[in-house]
């Protein structure tokens, strides 16, 4: 995340349905693999349940479809992919449904709605396998959802401890393209007082999960799982020597040749920003087939999605236009297929 503002107060676009170029150029008709939706209906559900009250709430989860689509639209965006957001910390099991319920009820109502604009993930819960179930059966197999989102930890685990065996059992025997982020970062954790968990802890966390799925080979336990590391991978582009270096000194040890293969089966997105800085090091590391667009909006502010990291993209020296195409769309279309399939999606 780069940033905070509110959803709305971004005028919506004239003919914003239909607004977005089919003419082939994926500058504009990009797949937006990172948008974070917190669904107005949930807010509305939220606050009758005396459970969050959004004037409290972060501005960024004044979500709307008029200043969503305005702003695909200004960004060059033909398909936005969201992460359905639901904040606080329940811990009745029936609220937690409900919640999830209402939540993935509107992310399947909005895609009904607007077909070749949206699609969502269904969120996992890391710390319950039952509402995860629930979660992947109802989102994915009732209303559509194309793949799945997590946290990189939750409690203090990350993704992959083998206590979330039995979810990943799930994902795999789903074939699962699972999205990851980093959200719940406790605050005794952060290095600096004053500097937001997105600034670094965000991109620590990533890291640290990507590090445990591979010290617990759980890509190899679970072949057909494939995960999305936000925000470029957080430092694990930059630090990718030292783990091959020093893997013996984890623990279990671990092979170079497992971190490389690893590094190659992850995808990365742009969200954070990446250009035209944070490119070479990530291009170093892996090909620009595994490189996805993301905007990480709203929570990263309206104007720099529009002005600034999408524009950085469009003109990273170090990209050349089959690169940038690969980015982004095609190499989304290629993991995501039902993002095309049988779908009236701008191309």
């Amino acid at each position: 995340m780069a940033g905070i503002q509110t959803a709305a107060g971004v005028a919506p676009a004239a003919g914003t349905e239909n607004s977005i170029s089919t003419e082939g150029d994926a500058r504009r008709a990009r797949v937006d693999v990172h948008h974070h939706y917190t669904a107005p209906e949930w807010i509305e559900w939220a606050e009758a349940k005396g459970i969050a009250h959004r004037q409290a709430l972060p501005p960024w989860t004044r979500w709307d479809v008029d200043t969503a689509l305005s702003v695909m639209d200004r960004a060059g965006i033909s398909t936005s992919v969201l992460t359905v957001a639901m904040l606080g910390r329940l811990q009745d099991p029936k609220t937690r449904k409900e919640s999830a319920r209402v939540a993935l009820g509107a992310a399947g109502d909005l895609v009904k709605s607007h077909p070749d604009r949206f699609a969502f993930y269904a969120p996992v819960f890391l710390d319950s396998p039952d509402l995860t179930t629930w979660s992947l059966s109802h989102g994915m197999d009732e209303l559509g959802a194309i793949g799945a989102s997590v946290r990189t930890s939750a409690n203090g685990t990350y993704l992959g401890d083998p206590s979330h065996d039995r979810i990943l059992t799930e994902l795999n025997s789903r074939s699962a393209v699972v999205s990851t982020h980093p959200m719940d970062i406790p605050r005794g954790n952060m290095a600096l007082q004053g500097v937001p968990p997105f600034l670094c802890d965000f991109l620590m966390d990533t890291t640290r999960a990507a590090i445990n799925l591979i010290l617990n080979g759980t890509l190899d336990r679970y072949p057909d799982l494939t995960f999305i590391l936000p925000h470029g991978g957080g430092f694990l582009p930059y630090i990718a020597s030292r783990v091959e270096l020093f893997g013996g000194h984890l623990t279990p040890k671990v092979d170079s040749a497992r971190v490389r293969d690893y590094l190659h089966r992850f995808y990365y997105d742009t969200a954070g920003p990446m250009s035209p800085a944070a490119t070479p090091t990530l291009l170093s590391v892996v090909d620009s087939s595994r490189i996805l667009y993301g905007s990480d909006w709203p929570p990263t502010p309206s104007h720099l999605v529009t002005d600034v990291t999408a524009p950085a993209l469009d003109e990273d020296p170090a990209l050349d236009e089959d690169q940038r195409r690969r980015i982004n769309r095609d190499n989304a279309h290629r993991l995501l297929p039902a993002l095309t399939a049988g779908l009236p999606r701008h191309a």
